[in-house]
């Protein structure tokens, strides 16, 4: 899937550099964000397939940001990813919608195979919403 739009949000700007080279690597179009906030002003303006969202950043959070990015961004698939696990914020990740859970650090492989699965997902659920338009 070439072409796949994807965001990282993250506050390490190290994570943030070497993951978007190494995404972009795999032929993904890849926006950054240091937080929650600049991350929702980017979805604003951009369309997006798959977000990968950090749990613990200072400000907005990821559980947050995920809930605001379902609200207003149905289709986007969000994976979290921490190097913070708590059983908590994973299981309200998944009650709010994301995609999957991941622990930092990740093997990229893992990563780009998860970024990938989001993607057909989101791509069916499209599918399905045009084709139940089209019926009625």
């Amino acid at each position: 899937m070439l072409n796949t739009r994807l965001m990282i949000v993250d506050d390490e700007e190290r994570f943030l550099k070497t993951t978007k080279g190494l995404m972009e690597k795999r032929k993904c179009i890849v926006s950054t964000a240091l937080s929650g906030i600049e991350a929702l002003e980017i979805l604003a303006k951009q369309e997006m397939d798959v977000v990968i969202l950090d749990v613990k950043m200072p400000g907005m959070d990821g559980v947050e940001v995920l809930r605001r990015i379902k609200q207003t961004h149905p289709l986007v698939e969000v994976i979290m990813l921490t190097g913070h696990s708590t059983t908590e914020s994973a299981v309200e990740g998944m009650k709010l919608g994301a995609f999957d859970y991941l622990l930092k650090p990740c093997d990229i492989n893992i990563l780009f195979s998860k970024v990938m699965e989001a993607v057909d997902k989101k791509q069916t659920r499209e599918q399905q919403m045009n084709q139940g338009g089209k019926d009625r």
